[in-house]
């Protein structure tokens, strides 16, 4: 079992203070890897499933469209980027994350999964809602590119933001960038953590052509019952049609 609680690394960032930590859970019997900043849990390896329907979702929905590069805003503990890798159609991936905290736990081993070893995967350390902005885009080395699917887990939802300074990225104004990243048909899908917001699927609805929210359920063993995430899908008008 080892230690039942250990701080595996610990960092000031321009967010605040980040830490990744590892714990013993007795009513799962197994170990659990946490990100927290400050004083808010930001991942829990105990609860994964929306994270990685996410990213199944997302795919679904550009499915026989092959090869897919794909971007993915937001790396934490790598179950969402994982779950794109699992995929034989993806041809690339790159991980944007504004803390290269996070970035080096990966790089150096101190979590599990090794997203980074697989030569289709490329790490991106800067600040995804600048960079989707920009006239650059979320690729440093291919300004302009697009994608098939971008894929957004950062905030806890289009709400509870971690920076004030989000919140444009979720108004029309800001799908729309976004929309421009992505090639015709293709995808961008939102983690949240709370119900689906009527107000932010009508934003959507202003620059996507089909829009929807999955709400995802799981198993929540510290309370004893269930907890759901929310996954925002939306797609572009595809040229063919």
């Amino acid at each position: 079992m080892g230690q039942r609680f250990e701080e595996l690394d610990w960092q000031r960032t321009p967010l605040g203070e980040l830490a990744l930590r590892r714990r013993w859970y007795p009513v799962v019997g197994q170990h659990v890897y946490e990100i927290k900043l400050n004083d808010e849990f930001l991942m829990s390896s105990l609860f994964t499933l929306a994270e990685v329907e996410l990213a199944n979702l997302a795919l679904a929905e550009v499915a026989g469209r092959r090869p897919l590069d794909v971007a993915v805003g937001g790396l934490g503990l790598g179950c969402t980027a994982q779950a794109v890798l699992q995929s034989p159609d993806v041809r690339s991936l790159i991980v944007v994350d504004a803390l290269d905290a996070v970035i080096e736990w990966h790089e150096r081993g101190l979590l599990p999964g090794g997203v980074f070893a697989d030569p289709r995967c490329r790490p991106v350390h800067g600040d995804f809602f600048a960079m989707i902005q920009s006239s650059t885009g979320v690729d440093p080395s291919a300004p302009g590119r697009r994608f098939h699917a971008i894929i957004v887990d950062i905030d806890h939802s289009p709400r509870h933001l971690l920076h004030p300074g989000h919140a444009g990225f979720y108004q029309p104004a800001g799908l729309r960038k976004i929309r421009d990243r992505l090639h015709p048909g293709g995808v961008f899908a939102l983690w949240s953590n709370d119900r689906p917001d009527d107000a932010f699927i009508a934003a959507l609805t202003e620059s996507f052509t089909e829009v929807r929210a999955e709400v995802v359920t799981f198993d929540n063993p510290l309370q004893g019952g269930e907890s759901a995430n929310t996954v925002y899908l939306a797609r572009t008008l595809d040229s063919a049609q």
